[in-house]
């Protein structure tokens, strides 16, 4: 525990920032999960648009050091690939 009102006061800042990086995080997976499902059922606009979504979510948690910088931009890639190879079979 916590012995001075430095101490106790950044335990209150790391839980809400911590809360706030984890939901974040949920966010990223849950809309690139639907990414995936949208280009598994074969809809073009809605991948397209759920793709750009994630990869919108993934620059502002890597500027605001949610995630480390070449792990978004991994994802991205990762993303945009399975999107090209998606949209070049329909």
């Amino acid at each position: 525990m916590p012995n001075n009102n430095q101490a106790r006061k950044r335990l209150r800042q790391d839980a809400k920032r911590n809360l706030r990086n984890r939901m974040a995080k949920s966010e990223i997976k849950t809309l690139t999960k639907s990414a995936l499902q949208a280009m598994e059922d074969g809809d073009k606009e809605k991948a397209t648009e759920l793709t750009r979504t994630v990869q919108v979510k993934l620059d502002r948690a890597s500027k605001k050091s949610t995630l480390h910088a070449n792990t978004a931009g991994r994802r991205k890639s990762q993303l945009q690939r399975r999107l090209a190879t998606f949209l070049r079979t329909q």
